[in-house]
């Protein structure tokens, strides 16, 4: 009976054996390969690509003016808006005129006083100039009949002294002619300084530019020239970008010249918004601490994107490279042996390419090595693939919405 239970066991074990090997096979068959993986792809390609060296610059405006009073006296009114665009020749402040029209009625009555002397001294010139004319005549008619002995020498003399008087007398006149005309010239000088200072009282826009904050307001009194501004101006088209770049590269940028290389600004918080101006200015001394030539770069503005102030990417163009590869800045990855992307094979597997990577060309990247032109990588989606992995293109909106 032990025989027949022991016989019944053994039956069933190589029952088993013969069941799962033939289940295995239909089980292999039924697993299948593994599915494609969802990922977009692009194509790397040839571009010309510019040469640049990339910085952080510093925006500064192409003018400040601080605007003060020239004359003394009390702030009347303010005609601009804090922080608002003024156009040059705009009315900016007005000081109380009255003290300088009664300067300019005072200089003009002082005029008016000075001519009627000026009258006065040429009528009085003139009189004299006749009468000084007669004493001459007389007094050489009777020098000759004193040396006939006609008249007495005594009387002579009279006469001779009556010309001598009226010739001073001439030159009397002309000298207060001479006064007057000084006088009349000092007038006019005080009108003109009057009409000068009365025209302060009007403080206009010396320049085009973005208005600060008012520093004076209305009711106090201001004085000429102070230190305190009553209000600061900006101008900000043009506006400057400046920057320090190695001194290895000043040789290139003097080569080229400034006014010729072309300069792009953009922003760290919004890099789609980029300005586009030239250099015009290579200062001339290398920083020795920092070993950086300082560059200064001129952009219209007239969005006015570039503020005072900011700090922004400035990208400097030196030349342009030719038959660059290039792919799409999502195509690289980084890992621990460094940056690599998933290259597509003809049979739509993909295998891993450590590769080289140069600038980037807002949102492209050159490949110095590790990528030829026409060959497809992987742009998104990788994180789901591995060495051979099998993957079906698809755009890049639908990656994640795809299932394996």
């Amino acid at each position: 009976m032990r025989r027949n239970f022991l016989g019944i066991i053994l039956t069933l074990v190589i029952a088993l054996a013969l069941l799962s090997g033939c289940s295995a096979p239909k089980a292999q068959q039924a697993a299948g390969p593994p599915p494609a993986v969802p990922v977009s792809v692009a194509v790397a390609t040839l571009e010309t690509a510019p040469v640049e060296i990339r910085a952080i610059g510093t925006v500064e405006p192409s003018a400040i003016v601080q605007v003060k009073s020239q004359i003394p006296g009390e702030l009347l009114s303010v005609h601009f808006v804090e922080g608002a665009n003024v156009e040059k020749g705009a009315l900016l402040f007005k000081i109380d005129p009255r003290p300088y029209e009664d300067a300019l009625r005072q200089a003009e009555a002082s005029l008016q006083k000075d001519t009627a002397l000026l009258r006065q001294a040429e009528a009085n010139l003139g009189r004299d100039t006749a009468q000084e004319k007669n004493a001459q005549a007389e007094a050489a008619r009777y020098t000759a009949l004193a040396k006939e002995g006609v008249i007495s020498r005594s009387q002579s003399d009279q006469f001779k002294t009556t010309a001598d008087a009226m010739r001073e007398a001439l030159r009397a006149d002309e000298a207060a002619i001479e006064s007057a005309r000084a006088s009349i010239q000092s007038d006019r000088a005080a009108i003109d300084r009057a009409k000068l200072d009365l025209s302060r009282c009007e403080i206009r826009a010396p320049i085009s530019g973005r208005a600060g904050n008012l520093l004076v307001h209305p009711g106090n009194l201001v004085t000429a020239n102070s230190e305190n501004p009553l209000v600061v101006i900006h101008q900000i088209t043009p506006i400057f970008v400046s920057f320090g770049v190695p001194e290895e590269q000043l040789n290139t940028i003097r080569r080229r010249g400034a006014g010729k290389l072309p300069v792009r600004a953009s922003f760290q918080n919004e890099p789609d918004k980029t300005a586009r101006g030239v250099l015009t200015v290579i200062d001339n001394t290398v920083d020795p601490t920092t070993g950086t030539i300082k560059l200064k770069a001129t952009f219209e503005n007239k969005e006015r994107l570039l503020w005072p102030g900011q700090f922004v990417n400035v990208a400097l163009t030196l030349d342009a490279r030719q038959n660059a590869v290039v792919v799409p800045g999502e195509a690289v990855q980084a890992a621990q042996k460094g940056q690599f992307v998933y290259v597509v094979k003809p049979d739509q597997t993909v295998e891993p390419r450590n590769v080289t990577v140069g600038q980037e060309l807002g949102g492209k990247i050159i490949i110095e090595s590790g990528v030829k032109a026409g060959e497809t990588v992987v742009t998104d989606g990788q994180l789901r693939l591995f060495p051979g992995a099998l993957i079906k293109p698809v755009p890049a909106s639908k990656v994640d919405s795809q299932v394996l």
